[in-house]
């Protein structure tokens, strides 16, 4: 199993994340990918995955954490990529989001030229959406966009998710198919053939059924599998098969990056 998006470098992992890490291989957990948010995090991430090869990195600007001096943050960004150890399988977390005072204008703008950077990079994208999959379709179209990527956290009808499909992307299934009041997402994902799947937990957030209240942590990420062979009618094995070689057809691996 590979965890496509988990943010094992925030403070909630702090204390224990390389036990948090073994839990999570002892359970089958062969790969998990660390998304970048800011400029002052992407060391941090680098000095984990350098002491464990089961860890990807992607660095990127999230638009919750807006930076203040965009232009910088992306020069930094750039500056990031060429001198970094760890060589990232993306960039990420990055995209546009609606219920957040930052303008939609400017989180657009900064969305686009990231685009550009990943371009420049032959690097596909890790995309964040809240009221937003308009926008950032939008965006991707405009800016031609190629290099595909991930939608995390895929939330959405049938109609939305399509069209990441038909612009190259895939989507992000996390601990929301495990709640059976997510009528309308279980429904999409149902529906969506799995070879345009990942595995996330978005660890700490995003519990699983049962388990509100509580950190989310990779070795969960089973429950994801057992929900998602449930509504294709198919066996854990096979989900956990073809979603491993989507990941790899997407993202490669460090040392094909490198």
């Amino acid at each position: 199993m590979i965890d496509s998006h988990c943010h094992l470098d925030l403070p909630e992992f702090e204390p224990d994340w390389q036990d948090v890490l073994n839990s999570a291989v002892s359970k089958g957990v062969e790969r998990i990918l660390i998304p970048g948010t800011t400029v002052s995090g992407w060391q941090r991430q680098q000095d984990m995955a350098a002491d464990n090869a089961q860890l990807d990195v992607a660095f990127g600007l999230h638009p919750y954490f807006f930076p203040d001096e965009p232009e910088n943050a992306l020069a930094a960004l750039r500056e990031q990529l060429q001198t970094t150890t760890i060589k990232p399988v993306a960039i990420g977390e990055i995209g546009i989001d609606g219920a957040i005072d930052t303008s939609l204008k400017a989180q657009q703008a900064l969305f686009e030229a990231q685009l550009v950077v990943a371009s420049e990079q032959s690097l596909p994208v890790i995309l964040h959406h809240r009221r937003s999959h308009h926008l950032l379709l939008e965006s991707i179209k405009r800016s031609r966009f190629t290099q595909g990527g991930v939608i995390h956290a895929f939330s959405g009808s049938e109609q939305v998710a399509r069209q990441y499909i038909d612009v190259g992307f895939k989507l992000g299934i996390g601990g929301t198919i495990t709640y059976s009041r997510a009528q309308k997402t279980r429904q999409t994902v149902a529906n969506i053939p799995l070879q345009h799947l990942l595995l996330e937990t978005d660890a700490p957030d995003m519990p699983m059924s049962g388990r509100q209240g509580a950190r989310n942590e990779p070795q969960f990420i089973g429950e994801v599998v057992a929900a998602l062979a449930d509504l294709h009618g198919i066996t854990p094995e096979a989900v956990i098969e073809q979603t491993t070689a989507n990941y790899f057809a997407l993202f490669g691996s460090r040392t094909q990056c490198k």
